[in-house]
């Protein structure tokens, strides 16, 4: 038998006490806060289970053997751990003391990705036509951070917009703890490692995205940048790696510049912090802003351009496409689509100009041809600029 099978089955008897909910589905997410109490994420709502391990020690124990197969250590000394089960899903662990109520587990439900950006338009996350303009930014090489708070669907949109990337191109992935699985033929994967116990063996997304650069990359795809990554990421935009792809944890696109920016200056390079904000201002061209809403349904809330700073070096954001609600149906779902607010990319002549005008039907509004003239905005448009710092 081999290893991966022997840790696929002893991890399974570890959790089986949550057997039913690692098998079902439509659950997203599983919450153990101790042994006794666990809840779960089903169609974006949390709920209380039924289930529960027999007592401290045996979910301890699931702990252990989950450490065990990411060659990982959480004790006293190492009280937190990310983790992955065989199947992909991610783990995050905390163990006491730092966590009063007995070791808490949270697991992130994997699932191969069989869907593009035409299935989230099938959802009602994306409008057809803004999923047409998603994949024209993807072909063209612009520089694309996805923006969202927690569960708000971001590694599934990394995933669904890497469908888009042509087969021949060479693609560099790097993560904490693999989530994406692409389908190109050509993608490379690399994991952080994290120090083992004696203090060496660190491998940090830091070190990897260096690495990267030395493996001909025709695109560079981070799962989620934290730290001080970003500044290597943002340099690497700005020197002829374009169409890179990452996440970030932000609630408006203009937050999510202020996050890289912020992170930049995390990476032990002294710079000032207008150089900073220059440099990501430079290098962003999108923010895609997603948000989970109080239905449960998980939404692109908006599609922004980001523009050179203003003259009091704030950053400038154009939104050109944003979701608009029309009120809730019968069940209390909301209702609306991601509607084109009249302004137009500034990259639009790049597409025509790279043979891409057989790709812009729908998107035609915020992609016109060169020589056409610039759109009426409807009654019912705004514009779409934002500032901030």
């Amino acid at each position: 038998m081999k290893p991966s099978e022997i840790y696929r089955q002893t991890v399974r008897h570890f959790l089986s006490p949550i057997a039913p909910l690692l098998n079902d589905d439509d659950v997203s997410e599983i919450l153990i806060n101790g042994h006794e109490t666990i809840f779960f994420e089903k169609a974006g709502r949390l709920q209380l289970s039924d289930l529960a391990f027999p007592d401290e020690p045996a979910l301890m124990a699931a702990v252990r053997n989950i450490a065990e197969y990411v060659n990982r250590v959480v004790d006293r000394d190492h009280h937190s751990m990310d983790a992955r089960l065989p199947d992909g899903s991610r783990v995050h662990v905390i163990i006491p003391p730092s966590s009063r109520g007995g070791p808490h587990i949270s697991i992130r439900k994997f699932k191969r990705s069989t869907f593009d950006l035409d299935s989230l338009v099938q959802w009602g996350s994306l409008s057809a036509a803004a999923a047409e303009f998603l994949k024209v930014v993807i072909v063209v090489h612009k520089n694309t951070i996805i923006s969202g708070g927690t569960g708000t669907g971001k590694t599934s949109m990394l995933n669904a917009l890497s469908t888009s990337i042509p087969e021949h191109e060479r693609i560099i992935v790097i993560e904490d703890s693999s989530e994406l699985q692409l389908n190109q033929p050509h993608t490379v994967y690399l994991e952080a490692q994290p120090a083992s116990p004696d203090g060496r063996g660190r491998v940090s997304i830091q070190d990897l995205f260096v690495d990267s650069l030395r493996m001909r990359p025709d695109r560079i795809i981070v799962g989620e940048v934290r730290r001080g990554e970003a500044l290597d990421m943002i340099q690497s935009m700005l020197s002829g790696h374009a169409g890179a792809m990452t996440t970030t944890h932000a609630n408006t696109p203009l937050d999510a510049m202020i996050r890289l920016e912020t992170m930049c200056l995390m990476s032990g390079v002294e710079m000032p912090v207008q150089v900073a904000r220059r440099q990501v201002a430079s290098a962003v061209n999108l923010v895609i802003q997603l948000r989970r809403y109080d239905d449960g349904s998980r939404r692109v809330h908006s599609i922004d351009e980001m523009l050179e700073l203003d003259e009091s070096g704030m950053y400038v954001a154009k939104t050109l496409y944003e979701f608009r609600s029309t009120g809730r149906d019968a069940a209390g779902r909301l209702t609306g689509e991601m509607h084109w607010t009249g302004e137009v990319a500034t990259f639009a002549h790049e597409a025509y100009a790279l043979g891409l005008g057989d790709m812009i039907d729908l998107s035609r509004d915020a992609l016109p041809p060169p020589d056409s003239t610039p759109p009426n905005l409807t009654a019912d448009s705004k514009p779409g600029s934002q500032n901030g710092s």
